[in-house]
């Protein structure tokens, strides 16, 4: 009651507050949480109270944002791109054929997966790539949770995974942007999926190269899930060895070489393709290219930016700086268990979001998000710790 006490105060303000879509969604989760509160305060009914606040707080709006309002420019993308790569093999436009900041796609092959159904024709809700990007986000977030119970065999842990996934999904963190549709979630899921797979087991090499596998998948979906794999290699180094840190950090590339073949073929045969990939969803996330995203925040990397080509030069430098600095952190201290991965790599992110030359506060998401999953995670995570556990205590 507490948590959704703070959901609620959230949406309230943020109803009073924001404005566009964002201030639909704020309206209906408002609606959710307090009739979520007012089923565990009157009913002691948890599990009916989630499923309320799920309906009310994040499907509801979902499709009534999806039906009432136009495509968001994230969508019309994802659209794009998936229609390019059915006629030429690549999500990507040329440089030639780049006009305005939305020609561009920052945006990695895997998430061209959401446009496909769009782009062969169907149209409706089983055409929007928002409703797909939500079961996208749903299916491997509820997997990591599942996965970072110890006993999943018995009821208890089947009940605890599927309430902390309802709680993550009805959360501003998640809910809003699963609302107003945005390409962060499904990131975030992969992510938090691999950090789940990474636990310990009788079968290492299993567990480190399905972990890989994951966060390839999110790897090549966003590039904001590249930190995660010097972060996740560190740590499978420490704890269980070199080999299974090259198992892990292969099946990752791998994962993440296979996807973009099979996604966007041309990228491999064609240069101007590869060149394309390189502008797209390299240079323009760091804008670095002749069309800049108009989105704005006050985050220092984006002020700084703002201010000029100076203040661009040192926005640019500073994330190289907090790159290196995290890389040395690694080096120095590595992480050995799951939780001190997922904490170094949400300050790492944070810092990165901080001083990046075009970043926005949504994509908060992902250190809001990976702290989230601890927290509702932790209890279980003591197990998840290198060495032996005695009859007296872990």
């Amino acid at each position: 009651m507490a948590v959704y006490g703070v959901f609620l105060a959230y949406a309230v303000v943020s109803a009073v507050l924001a404005g566009g879509e964002d201030k639909v969604w704020a309206i209906w989760a408002a609606c959710g949480y307090a009739a979520a509160l007012l089923i565990m305060w009157r009913a002691r009914g948890q599990a009916v109270a989630l499923l309320v606040s799920v309906a009310v707080a994040v499907v509801a709006p979902l499709l009534w944002l999806s039906v009432a309002y136009p495509l968001e420019a994230g969508m019309f993308v994802i659209d794009r791109s998936a229609t390019l790569l059915i006629h030429h093999g690549s999500p990507y436009l040329p440089a030639a054929q780049v006009h305005s900041w939305l020609s561009y796609n920052p945006y990695l092959p895997v998430m061209t997966v959401f446009g496909l159904l769009s782009a062969a024709g169907l149209r409706g809700l089983a055409g929007n790539p928002g409703i797909w990007l939500a079961l996208g986000t749903v299916v491997p977030l509820a997997a990591a949770f599942w996965i970072a119970r110890p006993h999943r065999h018995c009821l208890s842990c089947r009940r605890d995974a599927l309430q902390a996934t309802a709680i993550a999904v009805v959360s501003p963190v998640i809910g809003l942007n699963l609302a107003v549709i945005t390409t962060d979630p499904p990131v975030l899921a992969f992510m938090l999926l691999a950090l789940a797979l990474s636990v310990p087991a009788e079968m290492k090499a299993a567990a480190a190269a399905c972990s890989g596998a994951a966060l390839g998948v999110a790897c090549d979906l966003k590039s904001t899930a590249w930190l995660a794999v010097p972060v996740m290699a560190a740590m499978f180094g420490a704890r269980d060895g070199v080999r299974a840190a090259v198992r892990f950090t292969m099946a990752a590339v791998i994962t993440t070489v296979v996807l973009t073949v099979a996604l966007a073929p041309a990228t491999v045969v064609k240069l101007e393709a590869a060149e394309a990939l390189v502008q797209n969803s390299v240079l323009f996330p760091l804008g670095l290219t002749h069309h800049r995203t108009p989105a704005g925040s006050l985050l220092p990397g984006h002020v700084l930016t703002g201010t000029g080509t100076a203040g661009h030069v040192v926005s640019v430098g500073l994330l190289l700086a907090a790159g290196l600095a995290i890389a040395i952190s690694l080096v120095i201290r590595p992480p050995r268990d799951v939780s001190a991965a997922g904490l170094r790599l949400a300050a790492g992110l944070a810092l990165m979001f901080l001083l990046g030359p075009d970043v926005r506060f949504g994509y908060f998401i992902y250190p809001i998000g990976l702290l989230g999953w601890l927290a509702l995670t932790q209890p279980r995570l003591g197990v998840w710790k290198a060495g032996p556990v005695d009859g007296k205590g872990a």
